[in-house]
């Protein structure tokens, strides 16, 4: 009987050859290690960085998946960490659920593109989000949108009323800028940092909303209490029944109220519990944004 030949690595197969996994870089993110790549785009970009983009690409899938977008019209930013004049944006020709980390284009205060991208920088888009980012120095995060209720309540002339619960916990934070045309102006910049002064919801009359943040999870759960409050209001309009009007003393407790919870130090304040929350949901039903 004839013995079989031991296998060496030399006569192996190709495809049976192990090959050394290449390293990742453990970055925390939400409480658990998230991987960078070491290849590609990440190869160049330092760990805060990488995990703001991916906490930015996070936001963008949200969003798609909270049926805010307006195809390519609006825009979700946040400033580079360790800088302050330079931002992330996304790519102008992607759509919101198709977005990644290392889609994001970094830029200048001036839209100019500080990394390779195929993509442009939507110049309107940034004229708004430069301007507050600018401006404001707690505005890490800057997030717009033209949503069916948003735009509703931003034609009615007297904007978000204290009609419920939502409305009067966000009311201390909201203010109001006029419509001057597409935002393509940079005159305009001064104004909308004047006019958003120290809130932290921006209702664009006749044009849609914003939200700032001192984190993207902040910044993100501002706009679902404002998008809430706007879509209790149109509905309840539209409803046909007679409206139940709150007392006076009860808005301005409620107001007050508002201030404390979501105020520094208030159990809702920077939206970290919603923020994980929501990550945890994205990573279960819409993977594949942290690449």
């Amino acid at each position: 009987m004839k013995r079989r030949a031991a296998t060496t690595a030399k006569h192996r197969p190709v495809a049976a050859r192990k090959r050394p996994a290449r390293a990742a870089k453990q970055v925390p993110l939400g409480g658990a290690a998230k991987q960078v790549p070491l290849g590609g785009a990440a190869r160049s970009i330092n760990a805060a960085e990488w995990q703001a983009r991916v906490e930015l690409a996070a936001a963008y899938r949200l969003t798609a998946m909270m049926g805010w977008t307006d195809m390519l019209g609006t825009h979700i930013s946040c400033r580079v960490p360790g800088t302050h004049d330079q931002f992330l944006i996304n790519p102008y020709g992607l759509l919101f659920e198709e977005m990644t980390a290392s889609d994001l284009i970094k830029c200048d205060i001036e839209g100019r593109k500080l990394s390779d991208s195929p993509y442009a920088v939507n110049s309107a888009g940034f004229t708004i989000h430069s301007a507050i980012h600018m401006g404001n120095h707690d505005a890490e995060a800057v997030m717009h949108c033209h949503t069916q209720y948003g735009v509703a309540v931003a034609s009615q002339k007297q904007g978000l009323l204290p009609l419920t619960q939502m409305a009067l916990t966000a009311l201390s934070q909201v203010r109001y800028h006029d419509f001057e045309g597409v935002a393509e102006d940079h005159n305009e910049r001064e104004r909308l940092v004047r006019d958003l002064g120290d809130g932290g919801m921006l209702i664009l009359r006749n044009h849609g909303t914003l939200t700032v943040g001192t984190s993207i999870g902040e910044m993100f759960a501002r706009m679902y209490r404002l998008e809430r409050a706007c879509k209790f209001q149109i509905t309840a309009m539209t409803g046909g029944a007679e409206l139940n009007r709150i007392p006076t003393e009860i808005i301005n407790h409620t107001l007050e109220q508002g201030g404390m919870i979501y105020g520094k130090g208030g159990r809702g304040a920077g939206g970290k519990l919603m923020w994980d929350a929501l990550k945890r949901k994205l990573d279960k039903e819409a993977p594949g944004y942290a690449s």
